[in-house]
């Protein structure tokens, strides 16, 4: 991958005075403070709750608009022993909140013998497509299943949702997506994002939606809220995939949902991380499991998610919710074999695609001078081409839509860059779609064969007219100088518990100035850099750092000037020793 230069922004500078009265209540270093109030943590009361999430913290479930309504009728449905059909999309969101939502009811109606049955349904990507389909209603319809529960999907299924009732099945939609001009007719739907829905926190992911439904439920029945507590990590999994804000609410919930999964991964995570060479279990305790290293945010979204994504990619998403419902170790083996097939399938079928799209760039001079990124081919696997756009915005950094051809029908995925909403810029194409939906930075949208160049054109118009220059080249937003001097045992320990990052509470980034290289700078890999810095005045106190993707940044070292580093910071676990290191984001010579 080619380096793109990037630009560097540093954070507006916070008020001194309240940042030193932090430091001091605190005991902690001014930077770290800073840090704090940066995030709209100013006194020992936030600090507190910013470190030291409680789930009693969690808003009221009945402030979400039409949760009565929900409880009301599960609540009927399980008195009249109706059947359940659990309903989700085929992505990580979707798949951990049906295993949410439906081993919860599972569990709760054969505890309680009750006489309704429960059964959860999975689209086919390539049948079916995204979200709630006619093929599903007729799936319930057959199976003598009255109420469905959506989640991660529905709110602009209107069409599917008066098919529902035309056959007398009711539909509890729990989405987190945009809503349309039109709400579903359904018995209730739940979306935070409702114009006209006062929940305090907006930025839930589908499952986490999906908890608290169970929450009300919960709270409805006079159920004790720990009954809860082990599905939390499903609920963490969706955040992570999902790249939804890790604040207010969903910090909490993923906090809670970590711990879970590093004490007590189900047997089907346990799986995943077996096959995985990034975590290993390392010995058994009787707090549960202990790892190398604990599981993080970023873990699950390059270790968990992509396995769990890729039955869905491959085959069917049935296979990720069964893996995760899965309570015997010899049974989630077996499925888990399986994904971890259709993940190494996966990534050859999207390392030749990217390849291909690239290509496809370098040949067209029109294409790589455009401010959009659209490429398309028939040949392409639909359940790659999110992973290539995101690879595609990587390289190129610009709004980019991937598309295959299936039977006359262009279905693909768009990423965006920061700063630019790729959903409004689709919408402005809208009467040239059959179907469109998802985030400012992830779409999805399909559309007839014909209207391939027109969109083309539209596409690019509204991002021309609509993104800025400083857009189209990559970021590293900056948190603070930092003297690496000032690096200590202590200075991490604290700097670690601003976790779990993810956006709008991502990993600090610094900026360290007047560095050199120990000697040790070298490329390693395909074209990642590895090195050691130091001040020139003090080689005692070092730090190694890696670099992905920074291998031309080595000529800045081997100038022997004094160079500025962007960079976070990590442990490197390796043989049983943990050492600090720096994530390098970027390298510059110094200006002074």
């Amino acid at each position: 991958m080619p380096y793109m230069d990037k630009r560097w922004t540093i954070k507006d500078s916070v008020d001194k005075d309240i940042v030193n009265k932090l430091s001091k209540s605190l005991n902690i270093n001014k930077t770290l403070s800073a840090l704090l109030v940066q995030r709209g943590i100013e006194d020992y009361e936030s600090a507190k709750k910013f470190f030291r999430p409680e789930l009693d913290e969690l808003h009221d479930p009945f402030l979400m608009l039409n949760m009565d309504k929900a409880i009301d009728r599960i609540d009927t449905a399980i008195a009249n022993g109706d059947n359940l059909l659990i309903y989700g999309d085929y992505d990580v969101d979707g798949t951990t909140s049906v295993a949410l939502v439906y081993s919860y009811f599972d569990n709760y109606i054969k505890d309680n013998n009750l006489k309704s049955e429960i059964d959860f349904y999975i689209p086919d990507r390539y049948d079916e497509g995204y979200g709630i389909s006619f093929k599903g209603i007729d799936y319930a319809e057959q199976n003598n299943q009255s109420l469905i529960i959506a989640l991660d999907c529905g709110i602009k299924s209107v069409d599917k949702i008066e098919y529902a009732n035309s056959k007398n099945i009711d539909f509890i939609i729990c989405d987190h997506h945009t809503p349309g001009d039109i709400i579903p007719n359904a018995v209730a739907v739940l979306d935070p994002k409702q114009k006209d829905c006062n929940y305090p926190y907006k930025e839930l992911s589908g499952c986490g939606v999906g908890f608290k439904l169970l929450q009300g439920f919960v709270d409805r029945n006079k159920i004790e809220f720990n009954t809860l507590i082990p599905y939390l990590d499903l609920v963490a999994i969706s955040i992570a995939a999902d790249i939804v804000m890790v604040d207010g609410e969903n910090r909490i919930l993923a906090h809670f949902g970590l711990k879970r999964l590093n004490t007590q991964p189900r047997p089907g995570i346990e799986w995943i991380l077996n096959y995985s060479n990034i975590t290993r279990l390392k010995d058994k305790s009787p707090e549960g499991y202990v790892f190398d290293k604990a599981l993080s945010i970023s873990d699950i979204v390059f270790t968990i998610a992509p396995r769990i994504n890729a039955a869905g990619r491959m085959d069917t998403g049935k296979r990720s919710v069964e893996l995760l419902i899965c309570t015997r170790m010899d049974k989630a083996k077996a499925i888990a074999d399986n994904i971890d097939k259709y993940n190494s399938d996966r990534r050859k079928l999207d390392t030749q695609t990217t390849e291909d799209a690239l290509n496809i760039i370098a040949g067209k001079e029109k294409l790589r001078n455009a401010k959009s990124t659209v490429v398309y081919h028939e040949k392409w696997h639909k359940g790659v081409l999110g992973i290539v756009a995101s690879r595609l915005t990587e390289t190129h950094y610009r709004p980019t839509i991937v598309l295959a051809l299936v039977d006359g029908i262009y279905t693909g995925s768009a990423r965006s860059v920061k700063g630019f909403d790729v959903y409004e810029a689709i919408n402005s194409c809208s009467h040239l779609l059959d179907s469109f939906g998802g985030h400012k930075y992830a779409a999805g949208l399909s559309f007839k064969e014909d209207n391939i160049t027109e969109f083309i054109r539209l596409f690019e118009k509204y991002v021309t007219e609509n993104i800025s220059e400083l857009s189209l080249r990559p970021e590293i937003s900056i948190d603070s100088y930092l003297n690496i001097e000032d690096i200590t045992a202590k200075f991490y320990n604290v700097l670690k518990q601003f976790a779990p990052f993810g956006p709008g509470n991502m990993s600090p980034v610094f900026i360290s100035d007047g560095l050199v290289d120990t000697g040790y700078a070298r490329v390693v890999g395909k074209n990642h850099l590895k090195l050691q810095v130091c001040y020139p005045e003090n080689r005692t106190t070092s730090f190694n750092g890696i670099g992905f993707n920074l291998a031309d940044k080595l000529s800045v070292i081997k100038t022997k000037l004094p160079f500025e580093v962007a960079y976070a910071i990590n442990e490197n676990v390796w043989k049983e020793r943990v050492s600090l290191q720096f994530m390098i984001k970027d390298i510059r010579l110094s200006e002074h």
